[in-house]
């Protein structure tokens, strides 16, 4: 019910705030606010953006928990956006957003309200019964030596499938590891 009195109050503060800044400065400095706010909105965006997810990336290769990084990123992405968005509230919302002091306090709220209260992966992933889950790298597969097929009589249709194979060859064959 608070998002809808938020999504209802945001666009009166925001024409409030523009007849506010219009009269005390005019109106071309006022539309030279809002699209200087946009610009740096893209440019948050573009430049935070990469280096976050740059974060994000880098303590996943270094094995590290990347929750933090990414709360991170969450937040710099949500203040670009912010800072797209015509207007001074939303654009004060998103340069307070760029402080990284203030990020650490509000993930912090949202930690002490969030609780993982189960986690599996059971029931996701079938498996077969006849394969172990992670084998050495070896594929079990038939083949048919074409070469030896065309010497036995099958020209340029494939066998039919009652009829017998040729006998299989013996040695290294490429495909596994002996």
């Amino acid at each position: 019910m608070w998002l809808f009195w938020l999504f209802l109050a945001l666009p009166i503060i925001e024409i409030a705030l523009f007849i506010q800044v219009g009269g005390a400065i005019g109106l071309w400095p006022t539309l030279a606010l809002v699209l200087l706010s946009g610009a740096l909105g893209l440019t948050v965006l573009r430049a935070q953006g990469a280096r976050a997810m740059a974060e994000v990336q880098r303590s996943m290769n270094e094995l590290r928990d990347p929750g933090r990084p990414m709360a991170h990123g969450a937040l710099i992405m949500l203040a670009g956006v912010l800072l797209l968005v015509p207007g001074f509230f939303t654009d004060i919302v998103g340069l307070l957003l760029l402080i990284a002091p203030l990020r650490e306090w509000i993930m912090r709220r949202i930690a002490a309200r969030v609780g993982v209260s189960h986690m599996s992966a059971e029931g996701r992933f079938r498996r077969e019964p006849y394969r172990p889950p992670f084998a050495d790298g070896v594929i079990d597969g038939d083949y048919v030596d074409e070469d030896e097929a065309r010497e036995h009589g099958a020209r340029d249709h494939p066998p039919s499938p009652d009829a017998p194979l040729p006998p299989p060859r013996s040695g290294n064959s490429g495909w596994t590891r002996h």
